[in-house]
């Protein structure tokens, strides 16, 4: 695992994985490796009440009824479809039910603009079919038809940012659970195996991108996740993905819980900024999700291990959430600017901490880019 960039959750947690499948003797689903308990329990992780002679570590931040309607959906074999705001965890919790359910989460397609049929269906090596012609050997699998032969999770990503072709070819997959192979004379119909289903995404802020039909919707169970709004719950996730970043990168180097409450500070002041403005242009063009705050933290940690005194700072914190939000200039160094000074300027004089800092840092930031 350690020559890996990111390694998927089956590799990342394998042995975790092995040690439930070993002791999990509930009833199971189709082929599924673990029983629907043991996959809610290797997603939210365990509590003192599970009795087990080990912990198992929380690996995504909500709901546990959204876990477990997710799972229903998938025992039932229907398509499951999550959907929310950018930077809720929808594609990190689909990774974590298809690595439980049958310990491969990488049979994905990624929807784009140019996403096709064929990157749902199949599609041919061109020499083979030179050379001895079409056959079953000459055929490429889709992601989504090899898990239908094997009888596991398929994944689509950003499936509104689909056109509407590759949704269709969606639709009777999921309704009619086989795929028709024309250009063969025999052995031209791939069936999926029972265990197989569908987890897909969607941006809710993609509306209007590539609406879903009607056909389609009624072939998903929705599950919405909201984006976190509760300050501990969004501590305990950023803290989560940091400490990851740290293992990842072999950083010793400690997250302050001021400055962790700064950031998250920072992002609530942002998002109700955001909220009552009367205008996008009085908006950030960032979601200011979790991820973003995410991405904004190890922004300021490598930038002080790299560059800096190996430590994090409140200067660096506040040059990095610069950085990561100001995408339109001069729109968002307006906001951000304004924020610095009726918000946070005020708040460093009566506050103290590392305020003072953090708003230097900002100026420093928007003085550079500006």
């Amino acid at each position: 695992m350690s020559d890996l960039l990111r390694a998927p959750a089956e590799i990342k947690y394998a042995e975790e994985l092995d040690w439930l499948e070993s002791v999990d003797d509930g009833p199971k689903p189709f082929s599924w490796r673990l029983s629907p308990k043991t996959v809610r329990l290797f997603v939210l992780g365990s509590e003192r009440a599970d009795g087990l002679d080990r912990e198992v570590s929380q690996k995504w931040f909500g709901d546990r009824a959204i876990v477990e309607r997710a799972i229903v959906t998938l025992a039932s074999d229907r398509g499951l479809l999550l959907i929310g705001d950018p930077g809720t965890g929808k594609s990190w919790l689909a990774e974590l039910l298809a690595a439980a359910i049958c310990r491969n989460s990488t049979q994905v397609v990624q929807g784009t603009a140019g996403t096709t049929e064929d990157h749902i269906k199949y599609s041919w090596n061109v020499s083979m079919v030179i050379a001895k012609g079409q056959s079953r050997e000459s055929m490429i699998p889709s992601p989504i038809m090899t898990a239908m032969e094997t009888g596991t999770i398929g994944r689509v990503e950003e499936l509104t940012r689909s056109t509407s072709d590759v949704q269709d070819a969606l639709i009777s997959i999921l309704s009619e659970k086989y795929i028709s192979v024309p250009e063969l004379d025999s052995d031209n119909i791939v069936f999926a195996r029972p265990g197989f289903s569908v987890i897909a995404t969607a941006n809710s802020r993609d509306r209007g991108v590539n609406d879903l039909s009607s056909a389609l919707k009624r072939r998903f169970n929705f599950v919405r996740i909201p984006v976190v709004t509760n300050k501990k719950s969004e501590a305990e996730i950023v803290r989560f993905r940091t400490e990851e970043l740290l293992r990842r990168h072999q950083i010793e180097l400690d997250v302050p819980p001021t400055l962790l409450d700064v950031l998250l500070q920072s992002f609530a002041d942002l998002r109700a900024s955001s909220a009552a403005a009367a205008s996008d242009d009085e908006k950030l063009e960032s979601a200011l999700s979790t991820a973003e705050q995410i991405g904004v933290l190890e922004d300021a940690i490598l930038h002080g291990n790299f560059f800096g005194e190996r430590a994090l700072t409140a200067h660096g914190l506040a040059s990095s959430l610069v950085g990561s939000l100001a995408r339109r200039e001069p729109e968002d160094l307006a906001i951000l600017n304004k924020y610095l000074h009726g918000v946070v300027e005020p708040r460093s004089k009566q506050e103290g901490g590392s305020w003072p800092e953090f708003l230097e840092g900002g100026r420093d930031a928007i003085a550079t880019l500006s």
